[in-house]
């Protein structure tokens, strides 16, 4: 009995280390570089339909709306399932960085970094969700989602002290997307093209992209608070909720469509980073 202990430890070091190996293998990484190829398509297609919105077109432009004008095309079910595959692995990368690497850095550095990973994974994991349900035929409207999400936890002791601090973190984080793309910290996760000409393109839509994507999460970000501190969870309607409400502004169909620009860049540069970013 009293070597129990000792195996047991060894076990979970060699299960660990197991884990840590195949999170780190090369046919997982091959896979989660589409993920970030996947991330490119959805953006450039929420662009294109937030493009699609400012010329007085249809459309919904979040991921939603993306993921389904993907089911639309001939090969739907192919595509959406292997962007499914694509996101999981992306997802499960993330994860393995979040729990086994970084642990050389220093103290807050490993945090932030490890806290980044584990946010990645998160985003992917929704993504994946999203696809799923589609694929399995249960389509999704996000905003919808987001509505009735907001009401459940405006319901919930505390709830709209949470709500506030969400749309307040949607915003500060829309307002970092936009600093590191005029800062181009971007620069950092790639492995640069040789040719003088593509490393201008990249920087070009690495600025619009993180510029737009900015925009973005601070119009998220700013929807959930209004709703919020004025009681109307039904305004809180995502990505395409805040879309549609730039759009009403004065001069608002043109920044919608600088927007959905900027988004289909940040998708560019999202599928650049498939071939050429820092695993």
């Amino acid at each position: 009995m009293k070597y129990e202990g000792p195996i047991i430890k060894k076990e979970l070091k060699e299960a660990a280390a197991t884990a840590e190996e195949a999170s780190d293998s090369r046919a997982l990484e091959l896979v989660a570089r589409a993920g970030f190829a996947v991330s490119g398509v959805l953006h450039f297609l929420v662009g294109a339909i937030a493009i699609r919105l400012a010329t007085g077109g249809e459309g919904q432009a979040d991921v939603s709306g993306a993921v389904g004008e993907l089911s639309s095309q001939p090969a739907g079910p192919l595509l959406l399932w292997s962007c499914f595959v694509a996101c999981v692995a992306l997802a499960l990368w993330q994860t393995g960085d979040a729990v086994f690497h970084f642990n050389h850095l220093s103290g807050r550095q490993r945090l932030m970094k490890k806290l980044k990973a584990a946010g990645l994974a998160v985003v992917f994991v929704a993504f994946a969700v999203t696809l799923g349900s589609f694929a399995l035929g249960a389509r999704q409207d996000n905003g919808e989602s987001a509505s009735d999400l907001t009401v459940a936890v405006m319901k919930v002791p505390g709830g709209t002290v949470l709500l506030i601090l969400v749309g307040t973190a949607a915003a500060i984080t829309g307002v970092v997307y936009a600093i590191r793309g005029f800062l181009q910290s971007f620069a950092k996760l790639l492995r640069w093209p040789t040719s003088a000409p593509a490393r201008r393109a990249v920087k070009i839509v690495g600025i619009a992209g993180y510029a737009a994507k900015g925009a973005a999460l601070l119009l998220v970000g700013l929807l959930i608070i209004i709703a919020t501190v004025q009681a109307q969870p039904e305004e809180s309607t995502g990505l395409d909720g805040g879309l549609r409400a730039l759009r009403e502004q004065p001069l608002g169909v043109y920044a919608l469509a600088a927007v959905g620009i900027g988004l289909a860049c940040y998708g560019v540069f999202q599928a650049v980073r498939a071939r050429f970013g820092k695993m």
